[in-house]
């Protein structure tokens, strides 16, 4: 056992440390028996640089599967061409309105205590990103939205900016595996807003260019198909919201839906997050709510961490990585 690893399990013994470490386990469990992993990323886990792990994690085939929010999705990128320009502010809870106007007059858009620069990040992938959607529109093809980065990335018009090593991007090392990524709800994003503006204005013609949601799913219909009878797929769900709630229910919507009565179901749960199970939250509902749905069966390995993701799923990651 790696240094990282023999930390965790020799410190970590009660409590969300002990979930953590049974996650951890149970997530090498389940690769060592020939199952795959799915991913799921809310909040700003790209922002927050959750590369610096998520990357080898797939570079090393603990990965098989993501499904992102388009503000994760992008942000990775944000990263990867503007590091060097983003600020950090330590003390943002105290800052005033009067404060956060002056960052906006930066062109400094905060997410807690790092903020993300328009122009370097946002406005530097929206030219490239734009070539590649007009392009396609005239062309009359379509692509999903992680496809488009895949062809951004793999043409190296962005590489003269990178600001970081390539190999701390998620979505480079994605990019690289070919690996399968969903973006339900990707309208929801920097990059779906700016999209909408060159529908609105003309620039792309047809606004179906980018695939989006109901596309999405009847991918992830056939990805879950085509593997889930030769490996069980465990969902590994870092957050909560869209990027956990779309993905999980392909499911039992094979199953009730299609009438497919073969379909296995999830083999595999962890959740980490900070929401409370209270008063209709998805995102904090325990696991054995989600059996009552047709997604986990009674005797799938459930783990929920209730702490903050960006400490434990770095450390879960190393454990898997034998770190």
């Amino acid at each position: 056992m790696a240094e990282v690893s023999r930390f965790v399990h020799h410190h970590f013994r009660h409590f969300n440390s002990a979930a953590l470490v049974d996650a951890a386990d149970g997530y090498v469990k389940h690769l060592q028996g020939g199952g795959y992993m799915f991913v799921t990323l809310a909040g700003a886990m790209s922002t927050g640089e959750l590369g610096l792990s998520l990357a080898e994690m797939i570079r090393q085939g603990k990965v098989h599967g993501i499904c992102c929010t388009g503000a994760n999705l992008e942000e990775d990128i944000f990263n990867l061409v503007a590091h060097d320009h983003y600020v950090r502010i330590p003390g943002y809870r105290h800052l005033t309105a009067a404060d956060e106007e002056a960052l906006l007059a930066r062109h400094l858009n905060r997410v807690t205590d790092t903020c993300i620069p328009e122009e370097e990040a946002i406005r530097r992938i929206e030219r490239a990103v734009l070539d590649e959607w007009t392009g396609a529109d005239g062309r009359g093809e379509r692509y999903f939205p992680h496809e488009f980065f895949y062809r951004i990335l793999r043409s190296g018009v962005l590489k003269q900016y990178y600001q970081i090593d390539p190999k701390d991007s998620w979505l480079m090392a994605a990019c690289e595996k070919n690996l399968p990524i969903f973006v339900p709800g990707w309208e929801d994003s920097t990059l779906g807003n700016i999209y909408s503006s060159h529908v609105i204005t003309g620039d792309v013609k047809n606004v179906h260019t980018v695939r989006t949601g109901i596309e999405y799913m009847v991918e992830l219909a056939a990805w879950y198909q085509a593997n889930c009878r030769q490996h069980s797929i465990g969902f590994f769900q870092i957050g909560g919201g869209i990027a956990g709630d779309f993905p999980i229910c392909v499911v039992p919507m094979l199953e009730q839906d299609l009438q497919i009565r073969d379909i296995p179901r999830w083999g595999y749960f962890c959740q980490i997050s900070d929401s409370t199970t209270s008063y209709g939250s998805y995102s904090g509902a325990v696991p054995n709510e989600k059996i009552t749905w047709g997604k986990l069966s009674a005797d799938t390995p459930k783990f929920i961490i209730e702490s903050d993701a960006t400490i434990v799923a770095p450390l879960i990651f190393a454990c898997v990585l034998d770190q």
